[in-house]
């Protein structure tokens, strides 16, 4: 009759192995779900919205949910406001600059209003190029900045429409600068994170156009001091 002990002996090895695989499969697992996980925060793209119900969001009976009279006119509305803004880049008189501000906020405003922004309708009605063309450099900071917000929240839609944003993307490279002003160079920020979000292709692009460095020295400590010392000036409008 086997010694129990030397029973115990074959044994061991056996359960050794079986925990060894175990184990590796659950770490295994375990790096699945991390990746999972960081690849759904990516994403997870952000519109950049004026407020909760602030400037005229349409809602309805507390629902977020725009039907589809509501966004009939949204779409309607956009449209028009991208052709007000062909005519303000266009225009070269007295007020220029104001005018294509103007052009740009009311864009953004409606842009911005809702979870279901009627981003589709004014890429249709052409508004990507003028939007790059305000985004130029040269352009007073507050042309930049609602330019800039505006083509966030292009970034923030289908696929399609982000990667619509192509020629803006070497602008807002440009713009996250030491000589940029802040709000410009964190919208533009926010924007290419958006771009990110749409998946491995895009996030390929940005990093053959150079991104990343430019994004990381935004977040150098030294460099959040500077823009405290004013630096890096705040952007001053409204």
């Amino acid at each position: 009759m086997a010694d129990d002990s030397s029973t115990s002996h074959r044994r061991d090895p056996i359960k050794s192995s079986v925990g060894n695989v175990a184990a590796q499969r659950q770490r295994e697992k375990a790096v699945t779900v991390g990746k999972e996980r960081r690849e759904s925060l990516v994403r997870a793209k952000r519109l950049c919205r004026v407020g909760a119900t602030g400037d005229g969001d349409v809602l309805v009976e507390g629902n977020d949910m725009i039907t589809d009279k509501a966004g009939f006119l949204l779409d309607a509305q956009t449209s028009t406001a991208v052709e007000e803004l062909k005519y303000a880049a266009a225009y070269q008189g007295k007020g220029a600059m104001q005018k294509r501000v103007n052009s740009l906020r009311e864009l953004r405003r409606l842009l911005s209003k809702s979870e279901f922004s009627p981003v589709e309708a004014a890429l249709k009605a052409g508004a990507i190029p003028l939007l790059v063309q305000c985004l130029s450099f040269g352009s007073p900071d507050e042309q930049l900045l609602e330019a800039a917000w505006c083509l966030t929240n292009f970034a923030a839609g289908k696929p399609k429409e982000t990667k619509a944003l192509m020629p803006a993307l070497p602008f807002h490279i440009a713009h996250l600068g030491e000589k940029s002003y802040l709000h410009v160079a964190k919208q533009c920020a926010w924007a290419l994170g958006n771009v990110a979000g749409e998946g491995e292709e895009l996030r390929n692009v940005l990093l053959s156009q150079g991104a990343l460095p430019p994004l990381a020295n935004m977040m150098l400590p030294i460099n959040c001091e500077n823009n405290s010392l004013g630096i890096v000036k705040p952007y001053q409008g409204t």
